[in-house]
């Protein structure tokens, strides 16, 4: 039991790990005795910062890359795999966002987002495979965990309609890839954050107060809470969770269909 939480000795990538809740998870990591944690993100600068800041918690590595296409995730695997023969855990993170009205809705915001969101995903951890089957056992399987939404969860009234269908989609796609990748000791799972302070929910960031009035918790959600949620199903208190999706928003999916984002 005194181990019950801890992720020492192991290995992880996170997406979109320069920022926000891919942040929030790198620093929880780290903390909790992750022995290396790589962050990509497209922004090399950005990357290459978050990771030179998040050094004084342990060894964080900046690795900027595309994902956004699957040609950009397989060149990260590949330098994955160059660096390590094995990968415990890895968070597909990195998301987008696009917002119109139903009658202007162009091809380019649904593309965008899906391909991001719900494509990427799949590919990036099918192009890591050999890493993540080698570093899984019976005893410690190898973790993927996804970065959902409550917007794939419960109907969001602002009209991002890739962006709730994907993560909706990523929410099965969660179920169907751990049937499969179970055989081979590595557990998948998701989370599906609410308001957390972010680049992409600049609401819950620049007016924290009025979106937390609209919260039953009453707040928005923390590093704590995000990373408390992702070391769980990292470590080995989440081994047996395989498929599912943690809710983490403080209650607001449990409201009507008017709820704010």
């Amino acid at each position: 039991m005194d181990n019950l939480f801890s992720l020492e000795g192991r290995v992880a990538l996170i997406t979109g790990g320069s920022r926000g809740i891919g942040r929030m998870i790198a620093e929880g990591f780290l903390r909790q005795g992750a022995a290396r944690v790589y962050i990509s993100a497209r922004k090399a600068e950005a990357c290459d910062k978050t990771a030179a800041e998040l050094s004084s918690l342990g060894q964080c590595i900046s690795l900027p890359a595309d994902v956004s296409t699957v040609e950009g995730a397989q060149r990260l695997a590949a330098t994955i795999a160059e660096r390590e023969p094995r990968l415990d855990i890895l968070v597909n993170n990195a998301g987008a966002a696009w917002g119109a009205p139903y009658e202007e809705f162009p091809e380019s915001g649904w593309d965008k987002v899906v391909d991001l969101n719900m494509k990427t995903p799949f590919f990036l951890t099918r192009a890591l495979h050999d890493q993540l089957k080698a570093a899984g056992t019976a005893d410690r399987p190898a973790k993927v965990i996804n970065i959902a939404s409550i917007d794939g969860v419960s109907v969001n009234p602002m009209e991002t309609y890739s962006y709730a269908a994907s993560k909706a989609g990523l929410i099965h796609l969660t179920k169907r890839m751990s049937l499969r990748l179970i055989q081979e000791h590595i557990v998948v799972s998701a989370i599906a954050p609410g308001a957390f302070a972010s680049d992409m929910n600049r609401a819950a960031r620049d007016q924290g107060d009025e979106v937390s009035k609209r919260i039953p918790s009453r707040r928005i959600g923390t590093t704590e809470d995000m990373a408390g949620t992702a070391i769980f199903l990292a470590s080995r208190a989440g081994d047996y969770v395989v498929g599912a999706t943690i809710v983490v928003d403080g209650g607001v999916s449990l409201c009507s269909a008017s709820r704010p984002s």
